[in-house]
Protein backbone atom coordinates (compact mmCIF):
# COMPACT_ATOMS: atom_id res chain seq x y z
CA UNK A 1 0.00 0.00 0.00
CA UNK A 2 1.15 3.50 -0.75
CA UNK A 3 2.13 5.75 2.12
CA UNK A 4 -0.73 8.17 1.39
CA UNK A 5 -3.21 9.28 4.05
CA UNK A 6 -6.25 11.19 2.76
CA UNK A 7 -7.57 14.12 4.80
CA UNK A 8 -11.10 15.26 5.58
CA UNK A 9 -13.87 13.37 3.77
CA UNK A 10 -11.52 12.12 1.06
CA UNK A 11 -11.03 8.46 0.19
CA UNK A 12 -7.94 6.77 -1.29
CA UNK A 13 -8.87 4.30 -4.03
CA UNK A 14 -6.72 1.73 -5.83
CA UNK A 15 -7.54 0.94 -9.45
CA UNK A 16 -8.87 -2.60 -9.87
CA UNK A 17 -7.56 -4.47 -12.87
CA UNK A 18 -10.07 -4.07 -15.70
CA UNK A 19 -10.98 -7.21 -17.52
CA UNK A 20 -10.27 -7.01 -21.24
CA UNK A 21 -13.49 -6.73 -23.17
CA UNK A 22 -14.11 -8.51 -26.45
CA UNK A 23 -17.08 -7.91 -28.74
CA UNK A 24 -17.43 -10.23 -31.70
CA UNK A 25 -13.73 -11.14 -31.51
CA UNK A 26 -12.63 -7.47 -31.50
CA UNK A 27 -10.64 -6.16 -28.53
CA UNK A 28 -12.07 -2.95 -27.05
CA UNK A 29 -9.25 -0.77 -25.60
CA UNK A 30 -9.58 0.91 -22.19
CA UNK A 31 -10.05 4.32 -23.78
CA UNK A 32 -13.21 3.09 -25.57
CA UNK A 33 -14.73 1.30 -22.59
CA UNK A 34 -17.39 2.87 -20.39
CA UNK A 35 -16.29 5.80 -18.23
CA UNK A 36 -17.03 4.56 -14.66
CA UNK A 37 -14.29 2.38 -13.26
CA UNK A 38 -13.98 -0.01 -10.34
CA UNK A 39 -11.69 0.88 -7.46
CA UNK A 40 -10.90 -0.73 -4.12
CA UNK A 41 -11.05 1.51 -1.04
CA UNK A 42 -7.55 1.57 0.48
CA UNK A 43 -7.81 4.30 3.13
CA UNK A 44 -10.32 6.74 4.57
CA UNK A 45 -9.66 10.33 5.55
CA UNK A 46 -10.04 11.87 8.98
CA UNK A 47 -13.75 12.54 8.41
CA UNK A 48 -15.97 15.55 8.08
CA UNK A 49 -17.85 17.35 10.87
CA UNK A 50 -21.45 18.53 10.71
CA UNK A 51 -22.58 21.96 11.92
CA UNK A 52 -22.68 20.73 15.55
CA UNK A 53 -19.13 19.35 15.46
CA UNK A 54 -20.19 15.69 15.26
CA UNK A 55 -18.26 13.38 12.92
CA UNK A 56 -20.17 12.29 9.83
CA UNK A 57 -19.55 8.56 9.26
CA UNK A 58 -18.21 7.31 5.93
CA UNK A 59 -20.60 5.37 3.67
CA UNK A 60 -17.74 3.10 2.54
CA UNK A 61 -15.13 1.06 4.39
CA UNK A 62 -11.63 -0.16 3.55
CA UNK A 63 -11.84 -3.11 1.15
CA UNK A 64 -15.11 -2.06 -0.55
CA UNK A 65 -15.19 -2.11 -4.35
CA UNK A 66 -16.72 1.14 -5.61
CA UNK A 67 -17.53 2.89 -8.87
CA UNK A 68 -16.42 6.43 -9.58
CA UNK A 69 -16.26 8.64 -12.62
CA UNK A 70 -13.10 8.30 -14.71
CA UNK A 71 -12.47 12.05 -14.65
CA UNK A 72 -13.30 12.79 -10.98
CA UNK A 73 -10.72 13.05 -8.22
CA UNK A 74 -6.95 13.30 -8.38
CA UNK A 75 -4.94 10.46 -9.92
CA UNK A 76 -1.68 9.41 -8.28
CA UNK A 77 0.79 6.77 -9.47
CA UNK A 78 3.15 5.16 -6.95
CA UNK A 79 5.47 2.57 -8.49
CA UNK A 80 3.34 0.47 -10.81
CA UNK A 81 0.07 1.02 -8.91
CA UNK A 82 -2.51 3.65 -9.77
CA UNK A 83 -4.49 5.41 -7.05
CA UNK A 84 -7.18 8.06 -7.01
CA UNK A 85 -8.07 10.46 -4.18
CA UNK A 86 -11.75 11.47 -4.27
CA UNK A 87 -14.26 13.16 -2.01
CA UNK A 88 -16.70 10.66 -0.56
CA UNK A 89 -19.47 12.43 -2.54
CA UNK A 90 -17.67 11.51 -5.81
CA UNK A 91 -18.20 7.78 -5.21
CA UNK A 92 -21.12 6.67 -7.37
CA UNK A 93 -21.86 3.20 -5.94
CA UNK A 94 -20.60 0.25 -3.94
CA UNK A 95 -20.30 -2.93 -6.04
CA UNK A 96 -21.97 -5.82 -4.20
Amino acid sequence: MANIQPLGDRVLLELCENKEQMKGGIFIPDSAQEKPQEFRVVALGTGKNDDNGNKIPFDVKVGDIVLTSRYGGTEVKVGDKEYKVVNQDDILAIVG
